[in-house]
């Protein structure tokens, strides 16, 4: 450890040396106790430090950078999917300053896709997806995000939007903890096509990926697709 507090770029307590350990060198199996531990701790200053970052952010800005996402998501679903009509479509519905790409996905309703949203039925179990379109009366679900209420139909989508905390170039997400998304996607066969969508500026060097968190098939920013992983899938 530095013993020079003072040292720029570093915090007095860091709260973990994950972030310290060449990327190359890191026990991608977990097999180290102590630096899994170091990683949950780094996840969870990350998080807030790039949540906080996030909620600066003007709603005016915010809903700039959102467009100009919901702009390349039709550019990625032209090329990789093409017609949307029929298709199954989760989205999400937008928490703590995440990008709103509610608009969007009333678009894609208005083309004929079926639109759905992840909903937490059970706690750390995988989510279920409820159809959901615009007017929809809806309910409290977990955390008080709203959700489609129970009598909605249930849905396996094949296309799904996961929203970014943080993010890295190998396609890895660093969500709120939780881990529903990768329960969701361990779940999952055939398993949907994933686009996790989020700011450029939340892009990390590594999320230090442990064995249970899922890639994401592709990552968009406003700044147009980040990852594309579409040839592994």
């Amino acid at each position: 450890m530095n013993a020079d507090k003072s040292a720029p770029g570093r915090y007095a307590s860091p709260p973990c040396m994950a972030a310290e350990v060449d990327p190359a060198y890191f026990d991608r199996m977990a097999v180290d106790p102590d630096q899994a531990c170091d990683t949950a701790r780094w996840r969870r200053f990350e998080r807030e430090r790039l949540r906080a970052e996030r909620l600066a952010l003007s709603a005016d800005l915010r809903s700039e950078l959102a467009a100009r996402v919901a702009g390349h998501l039709d550019g990625f679903l032209a090329a990789h999917v093409g017609m949307v009509a029929g298709r199954i479509v989760s989205g999400y519905w937008p928490i703590k300053g995440e990008l709103d790409l509610r608009p969007w996905l009333t678009a894609l309703h208005e083309k004929g896709a079926v639109i759905a949203l992840p909903v937490v039925e059970e706690r750390a179990e995988p989510l279920v997806f409820r159809r959901w379109q615009p007017g929809m009366t809806m309910e409290r679900g977990h955390w008080n995000i709203p959700v489609p209420p129970a009598t909605a139909e249930r849905v396996a989508p094949a296309i799904a939007l996961s929203p970014l905390v943080g993010w890295d170039g190998a396609g890895f997400r660093l969500g709120y903890g939780g881990g529903y998304f990768d329960r969701t996607l361990a779940a999952s066969f055939p398993r949907p096509l994933v686009i996790g969508v989020g700011l450029q500026a939340a892009r990390l060097a590594t999320i230090y990926p442990q064995p249970h968190d899922i890639p994401m098939s592709a990552i968009l920013t406003e700044d147009g697709p980040q990852v594309d992983r579409g040839s592994d899938q």
